[in-house]
């Protein structure tokens, strides 16, 4: 991410995990760990601090918890605008290596 972003938001992690859920919707703690290949707990102790102040909500999802944006929060409003525009500032080769995996399983036996 960017140097500016991490400052605005305290911490790379924090960066990092805002611009994932930016980008696609939800996710958990390892999923964005393992994407940016950071430790698991700075992701979760930054998707924890979110969660409490209102800017994100949770659910289990089988033994996962599973982060997206609170809809009713007028932070979280207006702070995905900036993201979306942020992620479209981000280099090619970084859009390319961090936010655009495949979310869906392959269909058994498709060819790649």
């Amino acid at each position: 991410m960017t140097p500016s972003l991490d400052a605005l938001f305290g911490s790379r992690s924090a960066a990092q995990a805002l611009l994932f859920l930016q980008n696609y919707g939800d996710g958990h703690a390892r999923r964005i760990a393992t994407t940016f290949d950071v430790s698991h707990m700075a992701i979760q102790r930054q998707l924890r601090r979110l969660e409490a102040a209102g800017i994100l909500v949770s659910r289990m999802v089988g033994n996962t918890r599973v982060f997206t944006w609170n809809p009713l929060s007028a932070t979280a409003k207006d702070l995905r605008p900036f993201l979306e525009a942020e992620l479209g500032r981000l280099p090619r080769a970084m859009t390319q290596q961090y936010f655009r995996q495949r979310q869906r399983p392959r269909r058994t036996g498709k060819p790649l």
